[in-house]
């Protein structure tokens, strides 16, 4: 296994997307064709799915040098009022472009930090959005909160708005790797926080862990988990970090390469927190996600209706996803648009009746092939081409080079079908590589990805 992580531990994305982002063709990209776009689906999959919502809520009171979100650190609360009008603005003006009103199957609350606006200001926004909406019968809502802020009234007002799900970024309980991600976080305020969840009613909670963060050793990512045994979350996203200041500015500045754990050490964390997991009674779902089998992540999974987008995994099958808010992106499955950076330009754009959108990304037949492909491989580890919907002139290519994969027992592939083994699921997003055409037609001139293992 040594030698395989040392040869496919290369750049590459997680996606979220096909294409991603950096593979975007803007120069084609108009709002006003985002917007035509967006109604024709609205008109199929709105009262047949329904859509989602993600709202990005970016400010946060101190920076956590591991994040790779769009954020904006201030102790200033003053800037909340403004943000919410705004993000409703630019609700309403989606809601004067659609033909009938949205059927909302899912919000999801990212940020930032979601909880740094107070309970009366969450509920306005919530209220505001579901006004002029219709509710679908099986919604989903939920939100991230930072286990130092949330309180009781944060988790009582939205529980009474319908969230019944909440994610607590932990990262690591190790204090030494708390002080180099500037994010000091005792085990005991995750415990009240999660404890506080259930007893209000919700019925899914999340943890959020990292593995190969600076000073992280095996036994920081081991003892992180015996205590996660404790508290039994619902639901665990156990990611990779992702190292990239070239990137994300001066936070993940602060630290160098060596004090990050090499790359065996990095997978030898992942492989012996799995097993530690699955022992636990945890079982992984796509890729870094693992749940318990009575939570909705599993289910779909079970039931092949997992789905993964911009927000990550997601038990909702809606083909559009609305973003609001400063960098929040938009999916109208035929489109994506993505919202400017810049909370200034952002009020100045919607003060002049404008979506705010900066730039954009207009579908192929040939992407929207591709798409489904690594959408079945990141949910499912598994995808096929026995429907000619599914077939693209460059398959034979893209299985040719997978050829060395399947010798070494990485991949399955069966006249039409190709599998992710057991021993490959740490190479999915490798596999993934091999279909992304936009990426092996022209591979990057300098590094714009986290590495893949």
């Amino acid at each position: 296994m040594q030698s395989l992580i040392q040869k496919y531990n290369v750049p590459g994305p997680r996606y979220t997307s096909y294409p991603t982002v950096p593979y975007w063709d803007s120069t084609t990209f108009s709002e006003e064709t985002w917007k035509n776009m967006l109604t024709e689906s609205f008109k199929i999959y709105n009262s047949t799915e329904g859509i989602c919502l993600y709202i990005h809520l970016p400010f946060c009171e101190s920076l956590c040098t591991f994040c790779g979100c769009n954020k904006r650190i201030t102790k200033r609360h003053e800037v909340e009022d403004p943000y919410i009008l705004a993000v409703l603005k630019e609700w309403q003006l989606y809601l004067d472009l659609l033909p009938e009103k949205p059927h909302i199957k899912e919000i999801h609350l990212g940020g930032g930090t979601p909880t740094f606006f107070s309970p009366k200001n969450l509920t306005i926004l919530i209220q505001g959005i579901l006004k002029e909406s219709t509710l679908s019968p099986t919604y989903t809502f939920s939100f991230e909160g930072h286990p130092n802020n949330t309180s009781r009234d944060h988790l009582q007002a939205l529980y009474n708005l319908g969230f019944r799900r909440v994610s607590f970024g932990v990262q690591d309980y190790n204090i030494a790797v708390q002080i180099a991600i500037h994010r000091i976080q005792p085990f005991e305020n995750v415990k009240r926080v999660t404890e506080m969840a259930r007893e209000i009613g919700y019925t899914s909670v999340s943890h959020d862990i990292i593995f190969g963060l600076p000073m992280q050793t095996l036994e920081c990512v081991e003892n992180t988990i015996q205590k996660t045994k404790e508290l039994l979350p619902d639901r665990i996203a156990f990611y990779s970090y992702a190292h990239v200041p070239w990137i994300k500015g001066n936070g993940q500045r602060g630290y160098s390469k060596k004090d990050l754990p090499s790359a065996s050490l990095k997978r030898e964390q992942y492989e012996k927190g799995k097993k530690a997991l699955e022992k636990i009674g945890y079982i992984e779902v796509g890729m870094d996600h693992f749940a318990l089998p009575t939570d909705e992540l599993f289910v779909s999974l079970r039931n092949k209706c997992l789905h993964r987008n911009f927000m990550g995994y997601t038990t909702t099958q809606s083909k559009i996803m609305l973003g609001l808010g400063v960098s929040a992106i938009s999916d109208s499955w035929t489109a994506f648009g993505q919202n400017v950076k810049d909370i200034k330009i952002y009020y100045e754009l919607l003060a002049k009746n404008e979506i705010p959108m900066y730039r954009g990304h207009f579908l192929t037949p040939e992407d929207q092939i591709l798409r489904q492909h690594i959408l079945n491989l990141m949910c499912h580890l598994e995808t096929s081409w026995d429907t000619e919907a599914l077939l693209f002139p460059e398959l034979e290519l893209v299985l040719k080079s997978l050829e060395e994969m399947q010798e070494e027992n990485l991949i399955l592939i069966n006249q039409s079908k190709l599998t992710i083994t057991e021993k490959g699921k740490p190479f999915v997003r490798n596999v993934c590589m091999a279909f992304d055409l936009l990426l092996q037609r022209k591979q990057p001139q300098s590094q714009l990805f986290s590495m893949t293992v």
